[in-house]
């Protein structure tokens, strides 16, 4: 049971951190703010360097990790383009970012809710993207 809870907590994670690059990748042609931007490119390294953690995880579970839903992924894509297109600035932006993030708390929390059984590195990977998260919601408060 904990090796199951575990490679199951260990994906979701994967696939937030990659769907919290993929949003910050598609709104950073948008930014306009310098501050802004080197919130959203700090975030997205702190996710890099957070998935390097995950797919050593995962690569000792034999386990290939998870993609985002592609539902999920094509909705967001969608949001942020309409939404850009009807208003293209820094608040949009912050707007979208912030929506996500907090989709993303409510997730982690979930399946870390769900997954109890699972291995306290696996724990301590979701928490601290959920602290990442979190954080970068309150940084980019100033821009909605």
């Amino acid at each position: 049971m904990v090796e199951q809870d575990t490679i199951k907590l260990l994906r979701e994670c994967d696939a937030g951190v990659k769907m919290g690059v993929s949003s910050i990748d598609d709104v950073m042609d948008h930014v306009n703010a310098e501050k802004l931007r080197d919130l959203l490119r700090e975030c997205r390294a702190k996710h890099e360097q957070l998935d390097k953690e995950l797919q050593t995880l995962l690569d000792k579970y034999h386990d290939d990790g998870k993609e985002p839903n592609p539902m999920a992924k094509g909705m967001s894509w969608v949001k942020t383009n309409v939404m850009l297109a009807m208003k293209d600035s820094d608040a949009t932006i912050a707007d979208l970012m912030t929506d996500g993030c907090n989709m993303g708390v409510k997730s982690l929390h979930k399946y870390l809710n769900q997954y109890k059984a699972a291995d306290e590195d696996s724990k301590d990977i979701a928490k601290r993207l959920i602290d990442l998260e979190e954080k970068l919601a309150i940084d980019i408060r100033g821009f909605l």
